[in-house]
């Protein structure tokens, strides 16, 4: 965090395990319930701010031996919203921190709420002056204001930090282009924010923050004392005073949509809104169609430059690549921030494909091809000994041999405990790896091949040994040079091929409703789509599939949903899965050929 933070005091002890007060509802309240022991409670919104949002809660009875029971609150809210980091550990464990409160959540504290995964997080928010109030199915997250003591601000590398010096600590909310804090600010105070670039409003729900692109901050919050860390890429924030920025606070207006997008919209690309019925519910559909054979742009995978550790913004992976449209794409690990499927660029594999699930592989041109894929790969010496490789560059875990290669990323860390390994250099064994080296970083240089032995699997080779590595896909879209997995298939073709439980989906996940993305074909065209329910949770996946039949596709695969669930067309997210900009592992996007210039309209 370089000089700003170098001189921040040891980090506080984290919270004792005292038990969680259950929120108390006011009896005046129209429709609130007070918790009794013994007793759940769970709804659909949340507010903070007096914004809501669609997103499940659960206060969950005291067990045995406890004196109350626990707030579960998903991840999604509480590290987008709120501004909780999370780090996981390779035991399962899971620490917390919020402005330099601590709490340590052992292995198997998550659950899930429908499609969420959630973590108990009352105690943390209690601890740090919030007042959790219950009203029927909706969840009220309200604290004091914060007094905004100062505003410092510096060049980095690549872009600015803001660092606002806060009273307390204070409430979070992103909403659209805008973060809304918890904070009291003078005049003076905004005035300095409008000469960053950041336009700055104070009103009864707090302070606004608008940046002056659709690229949200990175956002770090710190204790002792409370202080919010904004850090905006170089196109996020302006690197001195902006003339735009008045002392009002109001900043630059929004760009309007890409021109190069206007420009295909109508002649090759397609775009519709509707709402349809589906068994009688409404349902929001977004589709985009085009034929990939005459349109100048290319489908590609989306993912973060640093590798496969991290989520952004779709908008952000989108900026990244230049994508005109995308969606988002496979499925991920929240707590950890890793893949969990298919991901091939360019005929590299990013990530492997896991439990033989379906996925979506292309080339340079054409239709996709669909299926359910698995990659069978093998190590083995001269001497006959040959082992199956279970995974490759991957989030999940199991018990058995993985492997991992530079496109992980720059080092690899353990992901469970006493992981043994092999570091490979041109096939020979040149290093042997214990748990403590695993655990503290393995470097993976370009040209080298980690192999991770988990639970009891034993590597029986030593430094020297040539080894060798057989690799096939079980599908041929696997041979593709582009492929992202998700899951589960639903259509392929013209027949409806829904099977969730081969590819390893729970049956509550199956049968639950849940806002959701598609990538599928009609056979002539490809059709990115994304059905959000309209008043209701969304289409449960034979619904999906049925809808689209209905629509005409042929083919179609179901890909991460829920609050991932995120459209962008020329740089703006139309879609928000529930209503919020949620942060994803990587996405699909139509980005132009560098040898086709786009006209204007």
């Amino acid at each position: 965090m370089a000089p700003l933070l170098a001189a921040l005091p040891s980090p506080p002890p984290p919270l004792p395990p005292a038990p969680f007060n259950a929120p108390q509802s006011s009896p005046s309240q129209e429709g609130s319930r007070t918790p009794r022991l013994g007793t759940s409670l769970q709804g659909g919104l949340i507010e903070i701010h007096n914004q809501r949002q669609t997103a499940r809660w659960l206060w969950s009875p005291a067990g045995p031996g406890q004196a109350q029971g626990e707030l579960w609150l998903p991840l999604e809210v509480l590290q987008g919203q709120l501004g909780i980091t999370s780090q996981a550990r390779p035991d399962g464990s899971v620490k917390l921190e919020w402005f330099g409160t601590s709490l340590e959540l052992p292995a198997g504290s998550q659950r899930s709420l429908e499609d969420e995964v959630a973590l108990p997080v009352g105690r943390l928010l209690q601890a740090a002056g919030a007042r959790l109030t219950p009203q029927g199915s909706l969840l009220r997250i309200e604290m004091a204001p914060a007094p905004l003591l100062a505003v410092r601000s510096r060049e980095l590398g690549n872009g600015r930090r803001v660092v606002l010096d806060l009273g307390a600590a204070a409430l979070l909310y992103r909403h659209e282009r805008q973060l809304i804090l918890g904070v009291s600010s003078s005049a003076d105070q905004r005035l300095s924010l409008a000469a960053l670039g950041l336009k700055a409003q104070q009103g009864p729900d707090g302070l606004r923050l608008t940046a002056p692109n659709n690229a949200p901050p990175h956002l770090l919050t710190l204790g002792g004392p409370a202080r919010l860390v904004l850090d905006f890429a170089d196109s996020g924030i302006a690197p001195n005073p902006s003339a735009e920025a008045s002392p009002g606070g109001s900043g630059p207006t929004p760009s309007s949509v890409d021109p190069r997008l206007q420009a295909l919209i109508g002649r090759g690309i397609e775009l519709e809104r509707s709402v349809s019925q589906v068994d009688g519910e409404p349902m929001l559909i977004n589709s985009v169609r085009f034929d990939p054979r005459l349109i100048p742009l290319d489908l590609r995978p989306l993912t973060r430059a640093d590798g496969m550790e991290g989520l952004s913004t779709l908008s952000q992976l989108a900026q990244g690549e230049q994508a005109l449209i995308a969606i988002n794409g496979g499925y991920f690990n929240r707590i950890k921030r890793l893949p969990l499927g298919a991901l091939r660029d360019g005929g590299t594999w990013l990530s492997g494909p896991i439990l033989n699930r379906g996925a979506v592989g292309w080339g340079a041109s054409g239709l996709p091809q669909f299926g359910r894929l698995a990659l069978r790969e093998w190590i083995s010496d001269g001497q006959g000994q040959r082992l199956p490789v279970l995974n490759l560059n991957s989030g999940y875990v199991q018990r058995g041999l993985s492997r991992y290669t530079s496109s992980w990323g720059r080092t690899y860390r353990a992901l469970s405990d006493g992981e043994s390994g092999l570091l490979l250099q041109d096939n020979r064994v040149i290093q042997q790896l214990g748990s403590e080296a695993m655990a503290a970083g393995i470097p993976l240089d370009p040209g080298t091949m980690l192999l991770v032995a988990r639970g009891d699997s034993q590597l029986p080779w030593g430094p020297g040994s040539l080894l060798n590595l057989s690799s096939q896909p079980t599908n041929p879209l696997g041979l593709e040079p582009y492929v992202i997995g998700g899951g589960p298939l639903l259509l392929q073709d013209g027949q409806l091929v829904l099977n969730g439980a081969s590819e390893g989906f729970s049956p509550g996940f199956l049968s639950q409703g849940a806002p959701r993305t598609v990538i599928g074909s009609d056979g002539h065209r490809l059709w990115l789509v994304t059905i959000q329910g309209v008043g209701n949770l969304g289409p449960t996946l034979l619904q999906t599939a049925e809808a689209l039949q209905r629509l005409g596709l042929r083919d179609a695969l179901n890909l991460d949903g829920g609050s991932s669930t995120a459209l962008v067309l020329g740089g703006v997210q139309t879609v928000k899965g529930r209503g919020v900009v949620a942060s994803v592992h990587n996405g699909l996007g139509l980005i132009p050929r560098a040898d086709t210039p786009l006209a204007s309209p």
